[in-house]
Order: C-alpha cells, then sequence, then structure tokens
C-alpha cells in the first residue's frame, strides 16, 4: 500500500482465493501433510489439487471494466503475469514485492521459486 501510495496512484485487488485456491480447510489439511514432510505443492497434489488452483479472471475483469489496458504489477508470481497476458493486458513491469523470510517460511518460500518460478531472492 505505501508502494502504491508513494506512486501516486495504484490499484489493489483482492481476490478471496484461501489457501491458492483450495479453501481454508483443504489448506489446514495440506499444513498437516506439510508437517509430515511433503512441500506444499506434494501436499495439494495428495488432496487432488493442482499446484495453485487460483483463477485470475475477476482481475481480468476488473482491469477491463476501468479500461486499463496497461499495469506494473506488484507481484512474485508469473501465473499472475501470464493471465493478464493471456487476456490482453499487458504487462509493461512486474516489481518484486518481498518481505525478509522468516526461518518458519523459508522452505515454503523455496518450494514456491524452484517449482512455481516465482521471483524470489532467497537461497
Amino acid at each position: 500500500m505505501s508502494a502504491i501510495a508513494n506512486e501516486g496512484s495504484g490499484l489493489v485487488i483482492y481476490e478471496y482465493q484461501e489457501g491458492c485456491g483450495i479453501g481454508l480447510m483443504e489448506k489446514l489439511k495440506a499444513y498437516t501433510l506439510q508437517d509430515q514432510g511433503l512441500n506444499t505443492i506434494e501436499a495439494n497434489h495428495v488432496l487432488g489439487f493442482d499446484a495453485d488452483c487460483r483463477d485470475f479472471s475477476l482481475a481480468v475483469t476488473v482491469l477491463r471494466e476501468l479500461n486499463i489496458q496497461q499495469v506494473r504489477l506488484m507481484s512474485n508470481n508469473p501465473q499472475k503475469v501470464e493471465a493478464l497476458t493471456k487476456s490482453g493486458i499487458e504487462v509493461i513491469e512486474r516489481i518484486a514485492c518481498e518481505a525478509p523470510a522468516n526461518p518458519y517460511a523459508l522452505s515454503y518460500l523455496r518450494t514456491k521459486k524452484k517449482k512455481l518460478r516465482h521471483s524470489l531472492t532467497i537461497t
């Protein structure tokens, strides 16, 4: 929010898609599997889901309704860039947004970087 305020304009589109689109209860089951040693993607697969089930069509619809044809997108997720681009919205810049990782999240973030191509600086 502060980056948008500093820029002077911007838009936040919040989509309620808990647990990468699998829902809260299923995500809690995935966390249990992760506690048993699976990574986030493996846990989703065991539960019968894709690695990321989110659908970004609402964001596309909002941008179209506002007649926005180009964006500077704040995201580490290449799926979001692909969804906008495939829908005819030009992503002229992707701006990484990364908070310092805590030790509890490192494994999760490494999986996101390695398996889902998220743009993260962690090693």
